[in-house]
């Protein structure tokens, strides 16, 4: 049956009867095909039968359907015209993981961080009433997106405004609503009806008629009475009509409700509450949804995830370990993350310390100053985030933390170019929005050695506030110190001596600096190689050294303009040390998104290779150059 659906048109084509099979056909589509790509498996199956309804009771494309957060919308990918290539999902030139404007007229807004589609979605709806249209506007809002602030402000503003918005809380993680049933459904079925809220609305005009406080007095018992039945009372105070709780995986249960909801053309916004369970109809992801939340290729029959050769530990794993180590004689420490425990390790850390670790749900913002408010009592802080959604509390960051000059320890995961999930997940500004504060101290490691010693560097800075910063994925192999020894602050190290040429790396490519300082030795000019370890404060005396004594200064970083190579060459413009013929070349980033693909050609893609580092030097010395002089990694 799925195999006649290639667009919602041609799903509108068939009886309600049918949809229970096209529905099982999907869910085993999408196994398959996650099987095979990797990616985000359990969000979205637990959204197979609303995505089924939604496409089927809505007028999509018209109809401008949300979802938030972009990962559970693979089945939504599939059912628009995307079949055809679903197995390049998350593939290098591939369909993205998340919503993409640019990929499909059924993706109306970009979604891949949290808690964005009731704002997205009322903005639509503003639109449509100054336009004088009448479409649906649909906002899909789960996978635990209402536990950011942003939501309720949307839902705040909504209530206010009274436009004709639908939000459909896809409530997986049972957070909210208890088991729901057929007295539920009728309910909900009876509530959403046409003549239940024609009733609703001649009583309350009648009600209208009498003094102002019985009015009033009514109108609450009117909504208490329902929200006694249906949990909705929250909603309705945040101005929202509310129908619910719904099974989502009993399509019977979840059309009429949709049509009641589709079919009342006026009114102000409603809430449809459904309770769906994530990885429903594969019994390994049921069994372990946040294992299954995001994965690897996967043996489809057992579920199991391939490991990886080799014994070289991940990053996180290594930041995991060194918090432990630190927190094991240090009372004080601990640790805060943004329901991402098992993405920043954290997981481990609540282990041994449960009582010392928070997760704060989807809310970053409130994370920087629930840091900052343990900070103010004398705790040591380590707000481990990832750091594009780090980006969501810049504001807290300044006012919060650096204005105050508090020791509120920033542990980034994530930091630069981050592989399949693309530009929306990629690392590539802390750099910049951090370095740019005072009192701030910004490290990041060159290597897990270097990361074991940074985490020891930060539980000591404790008179102001200070980031570390780390990759994606795997170390580069180096042996682990038992114990890490806290570093010098603003204070870099020669890795090997040189002559004319200087590489000044600071954070993860110095390995690829290090290829790049071996190609140029065979070509005849030995390069000095430097490991900056600080952004902020800078090593000036290092910068002086490797700016007196070379012709050619290379900076490198993984990171946007404004941020490493800015503050080295404000140094070297305001000392004096460019005014004697140096020639710098910084090498960040470049000025666009970078598409999704392997960390390692999305670096040669954005020119941060070695082979790319090889060239600047000989392009700086007005040297012939060679686009394969070293090869990718």
């Amino acid at each position: 049956m799925l195999d006649t659906v290639n667009v919602p048109a041609d799903l509108r084509k068939l009886p309600d009867s049918e949809l229970g099979q096209l529905a099982d056909e999907l869910r085993q589509e999408l196994i398959d095909v996650v099987s095979h790509t990797g990616g985000h498996l359990g969000a979205g199956l637990g959204v197979v039968e609303l995505t089924v309804a939604l496409h089927y009771i809505f007028d999509t494309p018209n109809d401008l359907l949300v979802w938030d957060v972009g990962h559970q919308a693979y089945p939504h990918k599939i059912l628009t015209g995307r079949r055809n290539r679903i197995r390049t999902l998350r593939q290098p030139g591939g369909l993205y993981g998340f919503t993409k404007r640019t990929e499909s007229e059924y993706d109306p807004f970009g979604a891949a961080h949290s808690s964005t589609s009731i704002s997205a979605a009322l903005g639509m709806a503003a639109a449509r009433d100054l336009d004088s249209k009448n479409h649906n506007v649909i906002a899909v809002i789960g996978d635990g997106a209402m536990s950011a602030g942003m939501a309720y402000e949307a839902m705040n503003n909504a209530g206010h405004l009274g436009k004709r918005l639908i939000v459909i809380l896809n409530d997986n993680d049972m957070s909210i609503a208890p088991p729901v049933g057929a007295m539920s459904a009728y309910l909900s079925r009876l509530i959403s009806s046409k003549s239940y809220r024609s009733l609703r609305h001649v009583a309350t005009q009648v009600a209208m008629k009498f003094p102002r406080p019985l009015a009033q007095a009514f109108k609450r018992a009117e909504e208490y009475a329902r929200g006694m039945i249906t949990g909705g009372t929250l909603f309705e105070e945040l101005g929202f009509y509310y129908v619910g709780p719904i099974d989502g995986h009993n399509i019977d249960h979840l059309l009429p409700v949709l049509r009641n909801v589709r079919d009342a053309k006026s009114g102000g916004p409603v809430l449809i509450h459904v309770v769906t369970r994530k990885g429903f109809g594969y019994p390994p992801a049921e069994k372990s949804a946040d294992k299954f939340h995001g994965v690897s290729k996967f043996d489809v029959v057992t579920g199991v995830q391939p490991t990886k050769k080799g014994n070289v530990p991940s990053y996180t794993a290594i930041f995991s370990k060194s918090l432990i180590h630190e927190a094991e004689t240090d009372e004080k420490i601990v640790a805060i993350t943004a329901a991402m425990p098992s993405g920043t390790g954290i997981d481990t850390f609540a282990k041994a310390f449960p009582e010392r670790t928070f997760d704060v749900g989807i809310a970053e913002q409130h994370a920087v100053t629930f840091a900052a408010g343990l900070a103010t009592q004398g705790y040591k802080p380590f707000a481990v985030i990832y750091s594009t959604f780090l980006q969501r509390a810049y504001d807290q960051i300044v006012h919060d933390v650096a204005i105050q000059c508090l020791p509120v320890r920033f542990a980034i995961d994530r930091a630069g170019l981050v592989g399949s999930d693309g530009p929306t997940h990629a690392g590539s500004y802390d750099i910049t929005y951090l370095t740019t504060l005072p009192n701030f101290v910004v490290m990041a490691a060159s290597d897990e050695a270097e990361l074991v010693h940074m985490v020891a560097t930060a539980a000591k800075i404790d008179d102001q506030p200070s980031a570390l910063r780390y990759p994606r994925g795997e170390g580069v192999g180096v042996d682990l110190p038992e114990y890490g020894v806290p570093l010098p602050i603003g204070k870099g190290c020669i890795i090997r001596e040189g002559s004319r040429i200087a590489i000044l790396s600071f954070g993860a490519r110095l390995q690829e600096c290090l290829r790049a300082a071996d190609d140029l030795a065979t070509q005849g000019w030995p390069t000095t190689v430097a490991n900056a370890r600080f952004a902020k404060p800078l090593d000036t005396d290092l910068v002086s050294r490797l700016a007196t004594n070379h012709e050619v200064l290379v900076t490198i970083e993984e990171g946007a303009v404004g941020g490493f190579s800015a503050h080295v060459m404000q140094f070297l413009a305001t000392s004096g040390l460019l005014d004697k013929g140096l020639k710098v070349r910084p090498m960040v980033l470049p000025d666009r998104f970078i598409s999704h693909g392997t960390p390692s050609n999305m670096y040669q893609d954005a020119g941060l290779a070695a082979s790319d580092i090889v060239n600047t030097v000989l392009l700086a010395l007005g040297r012939e150059t060679s686009a394969a002089l070293v090869k990718p990694a």
